[in-house]
């Protein structure tokens, strides 16, 4: 296999390969430590994750706020113009790939249980952190756009550009830390909700049985978690051993939730009564919802098979459910006999 650490190696002798090896590996080294990192921290149970949780969401809006007033003094107002140069179908396309950095809210729901006073602190809980997270998305596109103009594109790291013009000094080393507690906040109350999610379909028969220890209140979902990391780590791999363009999965990924959100909020307006604020809602983002779903495009079939693959199931246990139990009841009428002979 011929490479760049090929080349150093032809070319400087082995130290010059091993450096370029060893800085290949860190990308690889450094997600599967940040999936053991949030594993056990999931493994200890929610107070010692949502104390973590705290900690990261803490540091990230610190560097958010240094990243925003630190450009303040560079604003060019001329970096507005033209407004929408690819037109409302780049709008659409972008929108759909940028659902991405908006979605998360779902997760929440699923440690609803976790909650002392769930009907009083989990709206309280979504208010607080659609605030927080309003200002600050809106902050940060706002200074990329009329700081960096048409080179927000460009580089792969926005944040760290932003840093570095308004810090300089080690600005790329801390949007690096950045990046580092950003990955870790996302995984860490996704694997939280979706292992608390995997226990509580086993619970309800949507996934096997065996699934379902752990779905209780403050009970950890370790087999669930199990799960989760499995393929987490799966698609890792997968992505790492083939160098696979990232945008078609972030896209596949998004067809997921926004299918998630297009049952959700179609509930919502069934289920909410009357025409309150809420029903009005539920409508307004049921058909945004459909737009961006209409904008995913092809890669709604991996929505599409994983739907049918959730109904196939439930099709094939409802059909073995009665045949368990004739089968149970067979046993018991055997076991009887033998013990009346």
């Amino acid at each position: 296999m011929r490479g760049v650490s090929t080349y150093a190696r032809r070319a400087f002798g082995s130290p010059a390969a091993a450096v370029v090896g060893w800085c290949f590996a860190t990308e690889p080294v450094t997600a599967v430590t940040m999936l053991a990192v949030v594993g056990l921290a999931n493994l200890f149970g929610m107070r010692i994750s949502g104390r973590i949780q705290l900690l990261l969401a803490g540091l990230l809006l610190a560097l958010l706020a240094a990243a925003v007033f630190s450009s303040l003094p560079q604003i060019r107002w001329s970096n507005l113009h033209p407004f929408a140069p690819e037109g409302w179908s780049g709008i659409a396309r972008a929108a759909a790939l940028l659902v991405w950095s908006f979605v998360g809210w779902e997760a929440i729901t699923n440690l609803a249980a976790e909650f002392r006073r769930p009907r009083r602190d989990l709206p309280r809980a979504a208010a607080i952190a659609f605030v927080i997270i309003a200002v600050s998305y809106l902050a940060l596109a706002t200074v990329t756009v009329l700081v960096l103009g048409p080179a927000a594109g460009g580089g792969q790291a926005p944040l760290a550009t932003l840093l570095a013009r308004g810090i300089g000094g080690p600005a790329r080393a801390i949007a690096a830390v950045a990046a580092v507690i950003l990955t870790l906040g996302v995984l860490n109350p996704y694997w939280a909700g979706a292992a608390k999610l995997g226990a509580a379909l086993g619970r309800d028969g949507a996934t096997p049985g065996w699934l379902a220890r752990g779905s209780g209140a403050g009970e950890v979902p370790r087999r669930s978690l199990l799960v989760v990391a499995s393929l987490t780590l799966a698609v890792l791999l997968a992505v790492g051993l083939t160098g696979a363009d990232t945008s078609p999965l972030l896209l596949a990924t998004n067809g997921l939730l926004l299918t998630v959100y297009a049952i959700g909020t179609a509930a919502a307006i069934r289920l909410l009564p009357g025409r309150g604020v809420g029903r009005v809602a539920a409508v307004a983002g049921f058909i945004i919802t459909l737009g961006l779903l209409a904008a995913v495009g092809v890669y709604l079939a991996v929505a599409a098979a994983i739907a049918g693959c959730a109904l196939g199931y439930l099709a094939w246990r409802s059909r073995r459910a009665p045949r368990a139990a004739g089968e149970s009841q067979d046993a018991a009428v055997r076991a009887n006999t033998a013990r009346t002979d």
